[in-house]
């Protein structure tokens, strides 16, 4: 679910990063695009939020829908990176798993916080960098068997800019190399925001134009920062014009997309119950009847 919370700001660290870590490399030369700085903004004050969205009710649906997709899609032992993951938490999840793992986030703050987490749990990355999605220049060309980029395309809202990124994302894969791409779907959106935002349906105009792509400012999402929301048909034409097959798609939550209220009643009071959701959620996130009217989008393609 989209949720619109913010979180504590947290305190500048990067000037620790070297001596703690040296696999971490922090670009200094930027070129960013104009929404970059709102977007990084909102990610440096929001580190913890973002460690434990993937814990919410919904959440936990998006975390197992998606690794789903990895286990089924990602080659064994794969070098993967992870472009756009915040704190890491896929990135840990890889390197549980065995992945070789490179995180690369815009976000100063969730960089340092993915180090420390990583270290915590006594893993290694292969590298960590600070760097934007539309310039990878420090990472090798075909250098990873299979990537995520599971936040990009939904806060660059230039598409010339998501073309650049897609295109980065293609020249940093192997031939034939696997990424998952995720979207915001409007299509979904428009359902959550019974629960999430009822008071713009009072006008006819804002429900209808959820029917198409929709671009968001930093200040108009109370709670959220600049982002894109796309629409399954829009999205999947984008990746291929990148120079990308399709493999298959799904709708991150599933059966239960928008039904983030009555699933933190639901967790509280019977967590039995709300396991099997879970599970039912991931289990349906790739059928026709429900991925296209979730709020994730996420599109499992390989490098043509």
């Amino acid at each position: 679910m989209l949720s619109f919370l913010i979180g504590t700001a947290a305190n500048g660290v990067v000037g620790k990063i070297h001596a703690r870590m040296p696999v971490i490399l922090l670009k200094e030369d930027e070129d960013v695009s104009a929404e970059k700085p709102i977007v990084q903004s909102y990610y440096d004050r929001n580190v913890e939020y973002e460690w434990g969205r993937l814990d919410n009710p919904l959440g936990r649906i998006e975390f197992a829908s998606t690794l789903r997709l990895i286990e089924q899609h990602f080659p064994h032992s794969a070098h993967v990176c992870d472009i756009g993951g915040g704190p890491g938490r896929y990135t840990i999840e890889l390197l549980k798993r065995g992945y070789p793992t490179t995180l690369v986030d815009f976000s100063e703050e969730e960089i340092a916080y993915a180090q420390h987490k990583i270290a915590e749990l006594k893993l290694q990355a292969n590298g960590l960098w600070v760097a934007d999605a539309c310039d990878l220049h420090m990472l090798g060309d075909t250098a990873f068997d299979a990537a995520l980029s599971l936040g990009p395309m939904y806060h660059i809202v230039d598409p010339n800019n998501r073309i650049t990124a897609l295109h980065e994302l293609r020249r940093i894969l192997k031939p034939q190399g696997i990424t998952i791409v995720a979207y915001l779907n409007s299509w979904g959106l428009l359902r959550t925001g019974v629960n999430d935002f009822p008071q713009r349906f009072e006008t006819p105009a804002f429900p209808r134009s959820l029917l198409g792509e929709r671009v968001w400012s930093g200040n108009e999402l109370s709670g959220f920062t600049e982002c894109y929301w796309s629409t399954p048909p829009l999205a999947l034409t984008e990746v291929q014009q990148a120079g990308f097959e399709v493999v298959t798609y799904i709708g991150a939550e599933g059966f239960a997309s928008g039904l983030g209220p009555q699933l933190e009643h639901l967790m509280r009071d019977n967590p039995a119950a709300y396991n099997n959701v879970v599970q039912m959620g991931a289990e349906t996130s790739e059928l026709p009847q429900y991925r296209d009217a979730c709020d994730h989008l996420h599109i499992v393609v390989r490098k043509r």
